[in-house]
């Protein structure tokens, strides 16, 4: 059975690719080349660099890398704040109470209407793009951190009180188990919107590099090839990272879907250690 959804997996994008290529090669247009043009192509733009150099060429270090960099930090820097200030809340009934209707409007706001306002706040370059990622990818580790920590079984927080458990012990060891299958549901969604608003934000006049930059460039020059392959290898990129991400999950997670947290005995050993 493990075989067959294997060999599913990778059938049906292998179907995909070879309907498309017998589709475009079928139609002859010079808007749909073919999967294998459109490969060949990236390659070369990418990745017929130096051996010394990773095989990168210099189109890839000017644009490729500038842009994995931006998604790495404004990704990082939300999922670090969305983690955290979700713990706070989530301790708080209160203060939840009082900042859902905030945390529930700033999530409803479409990320790329955001935009404009950083372009307004900040200059075009790295510190807006980096913005615009993190407060556009913060709110869903938020609030599914939020929302995971108020799950935590009541009876385990009456024993962490009647034990006089420190907050950081009950931190780790109530709270965040608990926060953790929804902190990933969020941090995949916040991968999503970080590579959305990458590109987004290097669409806008002033950017001097990135992949949302060579698609520009290439779209005025008319590069149709330039512009499938870009399209492309996002959507590598964006399931590369995906991938990375499930792995982390099912390491940190044992293959679980949902974790409870540790059981009374645990909190009561832990207690009185």
């Amino acid at each position: 059975m493990t075989s067959r959804m294997a060999l599913s997996r990778i059938g049906v994008p292998v179907g995909a690719v070879l309907v498309w290529q017998f589709a475009a090669w079928g139609y002859g247009s010079v808007f749909f080349p073919t999967p294998a043009r459109i490969l060949a192509h990236g390659h070369t733009l990418w990745f017929s660099g130096p051996p010394d150099r990773a095989f990168l060429t210099d189109d890839a270090v000017a644009h490729l890398l500038p842009s994995l960099g931006r998604v790495a930090a404004g990704f990082s820097l939300a999922a670090v704040c969305g983690v955290a200030l979700g713990l706070v809340l989530g301790r708080s009934r209160d203060a939840y109470a009082l900042c859902d209707p905030v945390l529930q409007f700033a999530r409803a706001v479409p990320p790329p209407a955001l935009v404009p306002v950083f372009v307004v706040l900040f200059d075009p370059g790295t510190r807006m793009q980096l913005a615009s990622i993190v407060l556009s990818a913060l709110w869903p580790v938020l609030i599914n951190t939020a929302d995971g920590v108020r799950s935590v079984d009541p009876l385990r927080l009456e024993v962490a009180a009647a034990l006089r458990m420190p907050l950081a012990e009950r931190v780790l060891l109530l709270h965040l188990p608990a926060a953790l299958p929804r902190v990933f549901a969020g941090l995949r969604l916040s991968l999503s919107l970080s590579l959305i608003l990458m590109v987004f934000s290097e669409l806008l006049p002033g950017t001097a590099n990135g992949i949302g930059f060579q698609l520009v460039d290439a779209q005025t020059r008319s590069d149709l090839l330039t512009v499938w392959a870009v399209i492309v290898l996002l959507g590598v990129v964006g399931q590369v990272l995906n991938r990375v991400l499930l792995a982390v999950e099912r390491r940190l997670l044992g293959g679980r879907r949902e974790e409870r947290g540790p059981t009374p005995t645990k909190l009561r050993r832990a207690g009185s250690g």
